[in-house]
């Protein structure tokens, strides 16, 4: 018989032991005061044997009582109940034998103290059985609340690896149309991009970043922007902040400003514009961006792309209590976010 038993299970065993064993003790000393040092002896000996039972029944024989292997699930449950009478009476024999057990009562038959000492056993079965069951269970929604952050952390990560990209490429796209068209603002906007770059791979990593790095990436990418376009673009970008150190997941708010540009800006041939306003105060984010598009009546109807989809998934998997809502005009785009930064998951 090969028994695999780790360290903290073990230790488990041992500690619900001493659970019974302080049980019994109380017992005894409410009952026994006067001869309590001779009933403590004996139940150190019980309970002694009653965690090896009990360790063996729960770890060994009872993850392995089948219906399809009747017979040998016949034959582990009589050994163990053989454990739990005629063991048991026979390891208080032994202590007896030894001079570690005091024969307080006298059995007039065999049977009679079988009997007796299966009641024991058998209690020891339910007290051992439901800490147990308790146990196991706390263990199982530790384990599963483990594996739904991991599972929720992997999906962060990826929903990350896909929006920088994407950042990364719509970038790269606009210098690539001032390199065509060689202007000489090329050189500057490879420069703003290094920048951009240089806070992704070394400030962007983390779990959070100050919400002052946060507007200064955001300012450096509408700056990167506007180097495409003429005069006739406005842009207006405040904030009212109460404290520029406050945490903040990285490149949360970034999404909605490429999106403007990306969606609106760049589409848009009469009087462009984006309105930019953030306002964080008692940890209450609101976060909003009015951009023109040139999308008619009858295209209302908002289709998220990538970057507001992800998003939107990045949110609900680090708030609890936030909002996203994006409305569409005639001639204008409005994106509005609201974060209760202290609902963080």
């Amino acid at each position: 018989m090969k028994l695999a038993l780790d360290i903290k299970r073990f230790r488990f065993y041992l500690g619900v032991g001493a659970a019974y064993l302080s049980l019994w003790l109380f017992v005894d000393l409410v009952s026994h005061p006067e001869a309590f040092r001779l009933w403590a002896s004996n139940e150190f000996w019980r309970a002694l044997y009653i965690v090896i039972v009990n360790i063996l029944f729960f770890e060994y024989t009872l993850p392995r009582l089948s219906r399809k292997r009747i017979f040998r699930s016949a034959f582990l449950a009589l050994g163990q109940f053989f454990l739990y009478s005629f063991g048991l009476y026979g390891w208080r024999y032994l202590g007896i034998q030894l001079g570690v057990h005091t024969a307080f009562k006298t059995y007039s038959s065999f049977p009679e103290g079988v009997g007796d000492q299966f009641g024991a056993g058998v209690f020891s079965v339910l007290f051992f059985g439901i800490i147990k069951h308790i146990y196991d269970y706390r263990k199982l929604k530790e384990a599963a609340q483990l594996l739904r952050i991991e599972k929720q952390e992997a999906e962060l990560n990826y929903l990350k690896s896909q929006t920088n990209p994407h950042f990364l490429f719509n970038t790269l796209n606009n210098i690539y149309v001032l390199a065509r068209d060689k202007s000489e603002l090329a050189p500057e906007s490879i420069l703003r991009l290094s920048k951009i770059l240089r806070f992704m791979l070394y400030e962007a990593g983390g779990a959070y970043i100050a919400i002052e790095q946060e507007l200064k990436i955001i300012s450096d990418y509408i700056a990167l922007e506007q180097l495409r376009y003429d005069t006739s673009l406005h842009v207006s970008f405040n904030y009212d902040v109460e404290d520029i150190r406050q945490a903040l997941p990285p490149l949360l708010l970034v999404p909605l400003v490429e999106n403007a540009f990306k969606h609106g800006v760049s589409e848009t041939r009469n009087q462009p514009f984006l309105d930019i306003h953030l306002s964080l105060k008692q940890r209450q984010l609101e976060f909003y961006v009015k951009n023109s598009t040139e999308t008619v009546l009858a295209e209302r109807h908002v289709k998220e792309n990538i970057g507001l989809s992800n998003l939107r998934r990045q949110l609900e998997l680090l708030y609890k209590d936030y909002s996203l809502s994006v409305h569409q005009a005639e001639t204008v785009f409005t994106a509005t976010l609201k974060i209760n930064l202290s609902s963080h998951v």
